[in-house]
């Protein structure tokens, strides 16, 4: 992707096209059209910011093209849509999708580009799981047509479940790329006091998983006490994502995290085991 013209590679391609290349485009592919279509859409704009963030350009190259996509959100909805985000601005008010979480996702990429994140405090890794992943759910929920109150509180536990079970996924991926996710106060406790990614990488990092572990359990648990409050087809697309990321997450904690920690993922059978269930039961 182009990194100077991020709006343009986003009209380059088809939101279809690039949620094809999502773990979950399956479990998208079953809602209904416009629910499709709204989420193909979500996934599409994470998609291009994620890649900015995540890109080998300079970081003022990756800045500058964040700030595109913020000034670009910001005239959708002062009602100049550009011609590349007519689709993207269809949905956003058919949907009602608030800007404050699109721009929430965009901060979140920022905080991946501005300072490299190593060893953050609890609530900045609070605020980074809200904005990269709680966020995108606030406008999947809108999508899936959920109540606030409840749609709000599912994107919360929920979307720190997954993100928090990335997190524990990618500890070796992330160290490679120089970053450290992990908590400095967990680490200390597991007396990891300099928690570079190279110290991280070769740690036993069973004590210091420990307490995210149990938060996303934690998380995890109440995205599904509120989904059985609601109608199958309204939370079908996140039942299937909850139960392909909590088997990952099951994957995770049998493994354990001592190094050298063999690489964990979900199944392509896995996730069509979960839409079948879901479709049968």
């Amino acid at each position: 992707m182009g990194i100077a013209e991020p709006i343009e590679a986003h009209h380059a391609m088809t939101s279809q096209q690039v949620a094809s290349g999502s773990s979950f485009y399956a479990a998208m592919r079953i809602l209904p059209r416009a629910q499709r279509e709204g989420m193909y859409e979500i996934y599409s704009f994470c998609r291009q910011v994620d890649d900015i963030a995540d890109s080998g350009a300079s970081r003022a190259s990756r800045l500058a093209a964040l700030e595109q996509w913020r000034t670009a959100i910001a005239a959708l909805y002062a009602g100049k849509t550009s011609p590349q985000l007519a689709t993207l601005a269809r949905v956003a008010q058919q949907f009602s999708l608030r800007q404050d979480d699109f721009i929430a996702v965009i901060d979140g990429m920022e905080m991946d580009v501005v300072d490299t994140i190593i060893a953050p405090d609890r609530d900045t890794l609070d605020l980074y799981c809200d904005r990269v992943a709680s966020a995108v759910g606030r406008l999947s929920v809108k999508v899936f047509g959920m109540p606030d109150d409840d749609g709000r509180q599912l994107a919360h536990h929920l979307g720190r479940a997954l993100q928090l079970t990335n997190i524990l996924r990618d500890i070796d991926e992330d160290a490679d790329l120089g970053r450290v996710y992990l908590p400095r106060d967990t680490l200390a406790a597991a007396g990891i006091v300099h928690p570079t990614p190279n110290a991280v990488r070769a740690a036993s990092l069973d004590r210091a998983c420990a307490p995210l572990v149990a938060d996303a359990r934690e998380h995890f648990a109440q995205a599904t006490t509120i989904m059985a409050r609601h109608p199958r087809r309204v939370v079908i697309a996140p039942r299937i994502m909850a139960q392909a990321y909590h088997a990952l997450f099951a994957q995770l904690v049998r493994r354990g995290f001592a190094a050298p920690r063999e690489r964990v993922c979900v199944s392509r059978a896995r996730l069509m085991l979960a839409i079948a269930r879901h479709w049968l039961f």
